[in-house]
């Protein structure tokens, strides 16, 4: 009895350790004193961060925008492994008349390695800087060694959905962000009924949704969500509604098509420095990679 429980805790230990390393940097034990989905969710109405700015609904015109998403920044003890010049990216792009603006900008999660106050902080003070709204996905990082208490004090909710209307009063928004946690690899079923409601009387053009775990991977699937009903149930949900769905985690690129929704995974920032810009357009979504 005594080999079998060794083993099986041996069998655990290892399950867990490559989930996390085959991606993220791996940090077990700060893993294993996180905190749980149920947990976060009891905050879903909770928006510090996004109320303190006037960031929960935009307003301008959505015939044609930009926006930038980075994923895994993995900030620590204050290196931003230069996030901070992503503000040069978008000054250079909106100082020039000619080109179509970069309205608001993503982190895809692993925002820092520890989610330490300092490095939270650190995002803050980057997103304060844009000029442009930067909105946050929580990731595993985000939480570990017990520190979802700060993200909860500082950002709030880590699912939510964004609505962008155009100036004229009274229009439906043209377009949608909704926000998911996937931090522990999982959505639930809660946050999935949310996500069905939600997107079954949304009435945006666009609609793009931004998560940390991917459905889609090209490396080792335990970088996927891990629950395969939870993933039908997802591409289900999002058939024929949303344009893009962006992920990060896996440190890796894969774009996979499902449903007419494009499902986009990509490199980390912080040792690959890359970023994506999606084009909105009338006629349609466009998305290009870069290094900074």
């Amino acid at each position: 009895m005594v080999k079998i429980i060794y083993k099986i805790l041996l069998l655990s230990l290892f399950i867990s350790a490559a989930f996390f390393a085959a991606g993220c940097s791996n940090d077990f034990f700060g893993l294993a004193a996180s905190s749980d989905l149920d947990d976060r969710l009891k905050s879903k109405d909770n928006f510090p961060f996004l109320d303190a700015r006037d960031w929960r609904d935009l307003k301008f015109d959505g015939d044609e925008y930009k926006f930038l998403v980075v994923t895994d920044t993995h900030m620590e003890d204050g290196n931003d492994f230069e996030l901070k010049k992503i503000k040069t990216v978008i000054e250079n792009n909106n100082s020039n008349p000619s080109n179509v603006e970069i309205r608001f900008a993503i982190n895809l999660g692993d925002i820092t390695q520890h989610g330490t106050e300092h490095d939270i902080k650190l995002f803050i003070e980057i997103a304060d800087s844009l000029g442009v709204p930067f909105y946050p996905v929580i990731g595993n990082h985000d939480f570990y060694f017990g520190n979802w208490f700060v993200w909860r004090d500082l950002i709030g909710s880590t699912n939510y959905k964004i609505e962008i209307n155009d100036v004229i009063p009274g229009e439906n928004p043209h377009t949608t962000l909704f926000v998911l946690d996937t931090g522990n690899a999982f959505f639930g079923k809660r946050q999935l009924d949310w996500l069905e409601q939600e997107i079954g009387k949304n009435k945006s053009k666009n609609i793009f949704v931004f998560t940390h775990a991917a459905l889609f991977t090209t490396g080792i699937k335990m970088q996927q969500v891990t629950d395969t009903r939870e993933r039908a149930r997802v591409a289900s949900i999002l058939r024929n509604k949303a344009k893009i769905m962006f992920s990060g985690h896996s440190h890796q690129r894969a774009v996979n098509e499902a449903g007419n929704v494009t499902y986009v995974t990509f490199e980390d920032f912080k040792s690959k420095n890359i970023y994506v810009i999606v084009h909105v357009k009338p006629s349609g979504v466009t998305y290009e990679f870069k290094t900074l």
